[in-house]
């Protein structure tokens, strides 16, 4: 298949690119630098110069793509618009990423969410998260334009990254931060918990949702979940930092 992806040099889109390239499809890969251009083109990844403000080259990339994948940003609303006009009727596929604090709360480190969601049971969405929930929905109704779409949702992604960009952003942040500080710094009392998933299971999704997923399917990913207490423990006994400070 032609693929057009957006965040090709990014940890999500840069370790999907070297996945689809490796099941023999073409990627063409939006990045805004030549430095990371030339980067792409190296790992034989068809660079495309430009950002997600950049509405026609999405567009016209859209359009001559069998998929579009947007790994780059879960809260532009003209960028997710630009791809679908691109799509409309052509019976392509489109894959959204967005991010499981839709469904996040307050708790500011101190709580605990009695809150489980199943599949039968509806969402209750931060209203901070409207936003980018209601692209979530719009991407879902693009199915009823023939646009074969669907929406991944991931949890907190850990793991060595495939492509440019290696690392993830809460646990090497939480150890860069507690190096510096000679303490393993958290929010409150650490109780609150997210579901993670590591970086390959997650390209895994985004592969078998390529060949399966139905119009109008969207998912959850993880496969664990642990609290920041537990997170601040770990990074604790790692580094040898007996110090866990609670702000």
């Amino acid at each position: 298949m032609k693929i057009f992806l957006t965040g090709a040099s990014g940890y999500i889109g840069g370790s999907l690119a070297l996945a689809l390239l490796s099941k023999g499809h073409e990627v063409r890969g939006l990045t805004r630098s030549e430095k990371t251009a030339n980067e792409l083109d190296a790992l034989g990844i068809v660079p495309v110069l430009g950002d997600l403000d950049n509405l026609d080259i999405l567009k016209s990339e859209a359009f001559r793509a069998d998929a579009v994948i947007n790994t780059a940003n879960a809260d532009h609303l003209e960028a997710v618009q630009a791809m679908l006009d691109g799509l409309t009727g052509n019976h392509q596929k489109f894959i959204h990423t967005s991010g499981s604090s839709i469904i996040g709360d307050d708790a500011r480190g101190n709580q605990l969410s009695s809150s489980i969601f199943k599949d039968d049971t509806p969402l209750r969405v931060d209203v901070r998260k409207q936003a980018r929930r209601n692209i979530d929905l719009k991407v879902l109704e693009a199915a009823s334009a023939g646009i074969q779409a669907c929406v991944i949702i991931p949890s907190l992604i850990y793991g060595y990254g495939l492509g440019i960009q290696k690392n993830s952003i809460q646990v090497p942040f939480l150890v860069r931060n507690a190096i510096e500080n000679d303490a393993v710094q958290i929010v409150g009392k650490g109780l609150n918990a997210w579901s993670n998933v590591h970086i390959e299971d997650l390209v895994d999704l985004y592969l078998l949702a390529l060949e399966k997923a139905p119009a109008g399917a969207s998912y959850f990913a993880e496969n664990g979940e642990a609290t920041f207490l537990e997170i601040a423990q770990s990074i604790s006994a790692r580094l040898n930092i007996p110090s866990i400070e609670h702000l």
